[in-house]
């Protein structure tokens, strides 16, 4: 079978990341957009694709199979539309917008034009993350009793103008980080029965969150913060727990904790085993993910839309 061609939409570390991990699989990068045609040039000579000085002209030749698209969220509608009319295959970074507004215009656009398009979130195409929610579901640790997921980098230290800390990219904590939390609870959940949430925003951005999502008598407490680093996701139950080591949304082994032997959930949390996965729903066919269907990533908007609107956070391009 021949590799998949991606076109690249951005060229920045993200972009360097998915691209050193899907290239040693079945994919290949055929063609880079970028909004400075130098970083495009210098991502393109990285990976073996040809440059394109305007996303019109990437589009028009369509030199490839599918497009990756991994600009900064407020870019992100204004491709993923314009390639879904197109009809090519989308899979776009999280969040693929900011606000529930944007994400029903992205599901409309795919499910008009029949084609496939999936929100970048590596933890739901992980079968670490997947066996984790079928011990829950299962009840293997009975009923959940609490659920504790610290997500924190210190983001506050990286440059004034990064994509972190811009308020007209829609940089800050919940976005950027927060999403991961928040979509691990609700993949195993589903949508809350109440939403509380307690920010702190700086220099027009939130920098950190306690959010608590309610299901009947469990609350799932999520802490996000730019200033400090530490992971922590713990799931305890009546007859167990389970606990996530390292970096949790990308952790490649989960551990169940019984009064029976420790249980291990291994599984690879790759940018490649995304990649792959994703390639073949498209090639069965399918316009929806069954990792990532668009009710997970609309609600989870739907989340943080609640969340911002509690902190009263406005960014300045939706003033």
């Amino acid at each position: 079978m021949k590799k998949f061609r991606w076109a690249y939409i951005g060229s920045g570390n993200i972009a360097y990341s998915t691209a050193r991990s899907i290239l040693k699989g079945d994919h290949e990068i055929t063609a880079v957009y970028s909004r400075t045609y130098k970083k495009a040039v210098a991502f393109a000579e990285k990976v073996g694709a040809k440059a394109y000085e305007t996303f019109d002209e990437l589009l028009s030749e369509g030199n490839f199979d599918g497009v990756y698209i991994c600009t900064p969220h407020t870019s992100h509608v204004e491709y993923a539309v314009s390639v879904l009319k197109a009809h090519f295959p989308v899979l776009c970074e999280k969040p693929v917008g900011v606000s529930v507004k944007d994400v029903e215009l992205l599901i409309e656009t795919a499910r008009e034009n029949n084609t496939y398009f999936a929100e970048a979130m590596w933890t739901w195409f992980s079968d670490t993350a997947l066996t984790v929610k079928k011990w829950v579901q299962s009840g293997e640790i009975g009923q959940v009793k609490k659920v504790e997921i610290h997500h924190c980098f210190p983001g506050m230290s990286m440059k004034a103008d990064s994509r972190v800390r811009d308020p007209m990219t829609a940089g800050g904590a919940l976005l950027d980080i927060g999403i991961y939390p928040i979509t691990y609870c609700y993949n195993i959940f589903g949508y809350p029965d109440k939403i509380r949430c307690e920010g702190t925003i700086e220099q027009g951005i939130d920098t950190k969150e306690k959010v608590i999502l309610t299901y009947g008598s469990l609350d799932c407490e999520l802490y996000m913060s730019l200033y400090y680093p530490k992971e922590k996701c713990v799931i305890k139950g009546s007859k167990g727990s389970v606990r996530l080591p390292g970096v949790f949304h990308a952790a490649p082994m989960a551990v169940l904790m019984k009064k029976i032997p420790v249980k291990l959930g291994l599984g690879k949390t790759t940018y490649l085993n995304e990649f792959d996965r994703c390639v073949q729903e498209i090639r069965n066919g399918k316009t929806e993910s069954e990792y990532i269907p668009f009710e997970a990533t609309l609600s989870t908007m739907k989340i943080m839309d609640e969340c911002r609107k509690q902190m009263g956070l406005i960014y300045p391009f939706e003033k």
